[in-house]
């Protein structure tokens, strides 16, 4: 039940996130971004540095660093890229892939089992939700070059996240690292990486003074919520359920988009409820 309610509050704390990000992208480039939520979502988590062994297991501190450079310098920025190209609830939707990658990968790479009912739901969700983004993703031809590259983004964040949360589920069972302090530790490797390659971008986020207050609350707000508790949240999915069914559960979040899709312009249609529904049914068929 913990991994169950960590998921249902990571998808919450995402989709919230993505809404806001999606809006700040208008002024601020993806990287740049990415770069402000990761700095100073490491520097909330900062005490966790004192509880952390840096010298007991350096193997999972280093598999760990990987995992936080793949899953968020490289794949946040994609995703983020992805929400300013074709919106959140599209974005979100290309988690329909996770599901099955995730349950093959960690069958194949890290031998877990899983029962037929777990395949047969992870099946489902990925069906639903790439007929959900079947609805308008491509809509209109004149955005068809646009649209691809926002897939593109989308789906590379997809490649990224599967292969950075395998890393983490290996870490987590394996030795005495909390959820807390694999957060922090991804934070800071991410944090790091981003600014050595985007030095020029994290001087302009401190000297650009058109971001005003109100940016900067929404970037706070978005930062406590998609990335600190969201990656926080998965972290513990991860230490408590196995890499298939976690990100099965995780991927409800384009149902909890749908609620925010109208403010961002985007039409809901009965097919998109029913296919929404469907992968909820999914869901629940791999967790009874």
């Amino acid at each position: 039940m913990i991994g169950f309610f960590a998921a249902i509050s990571a998808v919450l704390s995402w989709t919230f996130a993505c809404s806001i990000w999606r809006k700040e992208s208008e002024k601020l480039l993806p990287r740049q971004i990415n770069i402000y939520k990761n700095v100073l979502a490491s520097i909330f988590f900062l005490p966790v540095v004192l509880t952390i062994s840096w010298f007991s297991d350096v193997f999972s501190i280093f598999v760990l660093m990987i995992s936080g450079i793949v899953g968020i310098s490289i794949g946040d920025t994609l995703y983020i890229n992805s929400l300013k190209i074709i919106g959140t609830r599209k974005t979100l939707s290309f988690e329909a892939l996770t599901p099955i990658i995730a349950t093959t990968l960690g069958a194949l790479s890290i031998n877990e089992i899983y029962p037929q009912k777990v395949w047969i739901g992870s099946l489902i969700v990925s069906f639903s939700l790439l007929m959900i983004v079947r609805q308008n993703t491509f809509q209109k031809e004149e955005c068809r070059e646009t649209n691809i590259l926002g897939v593109l983004c989308a789906l590379g964040s997809v490649f990224c996240a599967v292969l950075a949360a395998l890393m983490s589920r290996v870490v987590l069972i394996s030795s005495t690292l909390t959820p807390f302090q694999t957060t922090e530790i991804r934070l800071l490797s991410a944090s790091i990486f981003l600014f050595v390659i985007f030095k020029k971008d994290f001087l302009y986020l401190i000297k650009n003074r058109s971001i005003t207050k109100r940016n900067h609350s929404s970037l706070i707000l978005s930062t406590l919520l998609g990335t600190n508790f969201g990656i926080l949240f998965q972290q513990i999915v991860f230490k408590f359920l196995p890499i298939g069914i976690g990100w099965t559960l995780l991927s409800l979040s384009p149902i909890f988009a749908l609620f925010i899709s109208k403010r961002e312009g985007d039409k809901i249609n009965k097919v998109t409820i029913f296919y929404s529904l469907l992968s909820f049914i999914g869901v629940a068929l791999a967790l009874i």
